[in-house]
């Protein structure tokens, strides 16, 4: 069992006082087999009322509304976690499913066709495309080992490159430009793995720093594999998803996972800036 402290600060300046809509937070970790919350402590700025409601996915959504104007946003998320490892990917997933190609049971097909249907289906041609390299039509190969092949070919093959634009960049636009984020990644490997035929989605969280790695605010690809179940591939940074990941939010599309989401009404020219500040630190148990 491991415990890590994230702090998460959001804050938004506007030079003069705007007026808030209803916003959509996404800050509370996933709990499960695998992540206990210990402690949270939330401040937000200016005063907001919190409504907690579960999503169609199972993420807690925190719902702000904000009675008073101001020229400045800023949530600030202090959660204290426990974690611990789970069994390794290739032990656990089911003996007809362990070659690919193979088929989903007929009940697992029926809950999986929305994570099966590509977000972005202009881009199946050039995904078949770069594919080629890893896959082939008639070939039998060994599930585990096709989606680390894919993870890898992702961090290998691509250069990653840190950017401040709203949303993402499709799958083709991240094959063209030759890299992207880890946002752009995770969306890169989900659309790759529903080319393939399997189950994907999209998680935003938090990963602990460590050398060679980028970034505390994260974005990685979950798959669904029989008798393993949803298990997370983090192409960033050429890993599996464990007990350094800390799931906040999962998603059929990136978009329905954004951290924090709302409106605001005041002069065109009001905002100023935006800045985030992220810690993920280790605790003693």
């Amino acid at each position: 069992m491991k415990r890590k402290r994230i702090i998460h600060r959001t804050t938004y300046n506007y030079s003069s006082p705007v007026t808030f809509g209803p916003h959509r937070a996404l800050m509370r970790p996933r709990e499960g087999h695998d992540l206990r919350i210990v402690n949270t402590r939330v401040e937000i700025e200016p005063t907001a009322t919190v409504r907690w409601v579960r999503d169609i996915e199972g993420n807690s959504v925190a719902i702000l509304t904000f009675a008073e104007p101001a020229n400045r946003l800023c949530l600030q998320v202090e959660v204290d976690v426990d974690l611990c490892d789970d069994n390794p990917i290739e032990c656990l997933i089911d003996p007809l499913a362990r070659s690919y190609p193979f088929q989903y049971s007929p009940d697992e097909q029926v809950e999986l066709v929305p994570y099966r249907l590509p977000s972005y289906p202009y881009d199946g041609p050039a995904l078949q495309d770069w594919l080629g390299d890893l896959y082939q039509p008639g070939q039998v190969i060994d599930t585990f080992d096709l989606l680390c092949r894919l993870n890898s070919h992702i961090f290998q093959s691509l250069q990653y490159t840190a950017h401040d634009n709203p949303g993402v960049q499709l799958p083709h636009q991240t094959l063209s430009l030759g890299g992207g984020s880890c946002r752009d990644y995770a969306v890169l490997m989900m659309e790759a793995a529903r080319h393939w035929g399997f189950g994907a989605r999209f998680v935003t969280g938090y990963i602990q720093m460590e050398e060679g790695q980028h970034g505390a605010t994260h974005a990685w690809t979950e798959v669904y594999l029989p008798g393993a179940g949803w298990r997370g591939f983090d192409p960033t940074n050429n890993k599996l998803a464990s007990a350094e990941h800390i799931s906040v939010a999962v998603a059929r599309a990136q978009e329905k996972a954004m951290p924090l989401a709302g409106t605001w009404a005041g002069p065109s020219d009001a905002f100023q800036s935006l800045e985030v500040s992220v810690q993920v630190v280790a605790l003693g148990n």
